[in-house]
């Protein structure tokens, strides 16, 4: 995306993935409500999520093989070249989308796509959906200052996947033992932070792709 239509691009993105996490945290705090049981198939799938990012770090990712971009190209036929901040041009008398449009529609399905690991993360440390919610908004409000940040410090951190593949599998964890032992809150920061700590401190220690 050309550096000129990237903050465009991430506002009216964060604002779709704000809609989208409220209707998913609703929908999630109304099944835990409803069904207990429930808590223990998101564990389990954060623990399954947590394994398979941990044997796909380090990879190189294909954009072309991404199954949120070739949904969206089934959806919608898109155009090679960008046309200022245009979301639609005509190519051959038919109207198709241009790659800005593409972009912003990534940006909402991949945090939906995020926000299946996150949201059950987040209800393993408190069933309150007004807790849940209004901290999922300022997390995402501040993703637009984080993305800048993130970009230039992503290549440091090249381990950091690691690590949070192994906070995946201590969160689905905690969930699947949560009637059995209950981790206190301030283990469990600990914990998460420890992880992130050591990833970064091993990312600043070796070289990628080592």
């Amino acid at each position: 995306v050309p550096p000129a239509f990237q903050k465009r691009v991430l506002m009216i993105g964060i604002l779709g993935a704000i809609v989208l996490r409220t209707i998913m945290i609703l929908v999630g705090g109304w099944l835990l409500a409803q069904f207990h049981w429930i808590l223990y198939l998101f564990g389990a799938f954060l623990i399954l999520t947590g394994i398979k990012m941990w044997w796909a770090a380090g990879q190189e990712s294909d954009l072309d093989d991404n199954p949120a971009l070739k949904l969206l190209r089934r959806v919608m036929p898109v155009s090679k070249r960008f046309e200022g901040e245009k979301f639609f041009t005509v190519e051959n008398g038919r109207k198709i989308a241009t790659p800005l449009l593409m972009v912003i529609a990534m940006v909402g399905l991949t945090d939906v796509i995020f926000a299946v690991d996150s949201i059950p993360a987040i209800f393993a440390i408190t069933k309150d959906p007004f807790i849940v919610l209004t901290s999922n908004v300022f997390a995402i409000l501040g993703l637009r200052a984080m993305f800048f940040l993130l970009q230039a410090a992503a290549g440091r951190f090249h381990l950091l996947n690691y690590g949070l593949a192994v906070i995946l599998v201590f969160i689905g964890s905690k969930m699947m033992l949560i009637d059995i032992f209950k981790i206190p809150v301030a283990v469990s920061l600990g914990v998460v932070m420890g992880i992130l700590a050591v990833t970064m401190l091993w990312s600043a220690r070796t070289a990628p792709n080592t």
